[in-house]
Formats: structure tokens, sequence, C-alpha cells
């Protein structure tokens, strides 16, 4: 019987193999949602620009393994976000699936947030994949609830106008909201990046002069050369159910901004008033993922009132 082909690395992914990165992403994820039974989903390649973004949130966390002949292999966006771990996107090229690579490759992300002190480490899965589920729960993860993407079409009515937060301070007020949630968490990375590559920004909610909520979106699109008609939401904190509904309306102003034609929001349903809120104000549920955490490494609901979203995905 032939012996699998050894694999080499991790080695750090850089923007230069962004190109090959994308194949093996769009080539595995398709093989996934065929072998599921949805033999008509082909899914595409993404923006480069929201790659490189994603290769420098994950910094040295961005991993990736090649054959004998230097091809990728495998890879894993490894993301710390203070005491928050999580894995995303990862995959192995289809052809070299079921040789212990995925396992190689969790484990490897595993044993870096461990070392680096993340007091979560989670993923997200399709829920329908029994095998993915099996698969990580082998690994040590075990079921959380789901998360939720919901979608808003905008209509032709009028809104305020979103209060974006003024570049000298968002980073460092959005982080102590998110420290007074959930102590330890830390988006400052993620709020710096976007800012600086300008592929978003930070719009927020203040009460009685202090932030009282906030949200971290892209405008950039997702997909490789698809227009930028949708607003999507990575991170969102908000001290209160009142500020989150206070938030969902100043984001329509920010998207009317934008010239978006659509919200996009990865709730997670832990918080259920939030989810609730969400379904009140027209948003409609698109998709669902799993959310696992590692035994012993499990999220910890917002303090007091609080609801925070954060995206584990790209």
């Amino acid at each position: 019987m032939r012996q699998p082909e050894r694999v080499n690395g991790p080695f750090a992914a850089t923007p230069d193999d962004i190109a090959r990165i994308n194949r093996v992403f769009s080539e595995a994820f398709t093989d996934r949602y065929q072998r599921d039974g949805m033999s008509g989903v082909r899914v595409p390649t993404l923006n480069p620009d929201i790659w490189r973004f994603s290769i420098a949130a994950a910094g040295e966390g961005a991993l990736l393994w090649r054959d004998a002949a230097g091809e990728i292999v495998a890879f894993n966006l490894v993301h710390q976000s203070g005491a928050e771990g999580w894995m995303g996107p990862l995959a192995v090229r289809p052809g070299r699936q079921g040789e212990g690579i995925g396992g190689l490759i969790v484990r490897t992300g595993i044993k870096r947030l461990e070392l680096a002190g993340a007091k979560v480490i989670g993923l997200e899965t399709m829920p329908r994949t029994v095998e993915n589920i099996g698969f990580y729960s082998r690994l040590g993860f075990r079921p959380e609830h789901l998360t939720v993407s919901l979608s808003r079409e905008l209509d032709g009515r009028r809104t305020a106008p979103a209060l974006a937060a003024p570049r000298a301070s968002s980073v460092q007020d959005c982080q102590a909201l998110v420290e007074a949630l959930a102590p330890g968490v830390n988006f400052s990375r993620e709020i710096g990046l976007t800012l600086e590559r300008g592929l978003g920004e930070v719009t927020v909610v203040a009460e009685q002069g202090r932030l009282a909520a906030f949200a971290l979106w892209h405008s950039a699109p997702l997909a490789e050369g698809r227009p930028a008609d949708e607003l999507r939401v990575l991170k969102l904190a908000a001290r209160s159910l009142g500020g989150f509904t206070q938030l969902l309306q100043a984001l329509e102003g920010a998207a009317r901004g934008a010239h978006a034609h659509r919200i996009a929001i990865r709730c997670q349903t832990a918080y259920r008033e939030a989810y609730g809120a969400l379904l009140d104000a027209g948003y409609r549920v698109h998709w669902t993922d799993l959310r696992m955490t590692l035994d012993g490494r499990r999220e910890q609901a917002a303090a007091g009132e609080g609801i925070l979203f954060s995206n584990w995905e790209i």
C-alpha cells in the first residue's frame, strides 16, 4: 500500500501565498459541501484584501504546510484576541485528506494558543456535517450554541446618520467596553487593521457621554470579483439590549453611507434576547454554524446585561 507523502511545516503564511491559499480554500470547501449533498455549490475564491487582513490579524498564527514540491497542502489561521483564541479558516487540499493532516494542523493550533495563554479556544463548523463535528470532538472540542448568520436588505426609508468613532479614540474606547464585558478579550488588532487598510469602520452609540455599544464592520467585498454591496459585522459589543437595538439603527445609517444594500450579522445565539431583537428588526436567517470550544477552554457570557459578538470566520 502506498504510504502518504510527508508534509512539511508549519511555515508562516505571507501575502505572497494568497493565490495558492485561495485555491486550496475554494477547492476544499466546495468538496465539503458537495460531499454533504449540496452538489450545486461552488465556493468562490475570496477577496485578496480580506486574506491580507486575516493573515495580518492572525500574525504568527497564520500557518501553512507544504508538500515535497513546495505546494500548499493545508493551512490554519490561528487567531488570538487577548484571552480569546480561535481557528479559521483552515483547510486541507482535497487530494490529501484522510492522511491525518487535519488533526496535525488543529493540534498545532491548539498548542500555540495554549502556550500563549488563551482562556478560550474554539472554532466553527457546519452543524449538518457530522463528520466534521466528530473529527473536532475527537480532538477535544465540544458543541456550544449556534452562530446564526442573519441579513437584512435595506429599503428606501431614511435613517439617522451613523456615528463613526473618531480614529484617535476608537480603539481605546471600544477596547475599554470589551474589557468591561469580557475581561482579557482584546479586539484592538482587528479594529486597528480594519481602519488602517480602509476595509470598513467602527460605528458607535453613546449614552450619557459614554460608549454604550459599537460594531466593527467591513464593507470591502468578501468574494473575489464581487461588488461592495454588503456591510458585514465582525465584532460587536453592547452594555445592554437597549444599546444593541440603538446600534442596529445606527448600522443602517452606516450601510447607506458605505453604499451597501445589505447588513450581515453573525449572532451567537447564547444571547437569546439579541437574536430576538434582530428578528424583530427585520433580519432573516441566512446560514448557521456550530460553535465548538475545547474542553476546559469555554467561552463565558458577557458580564451583566452585556452582549458580545465575535466573528470566528473571515
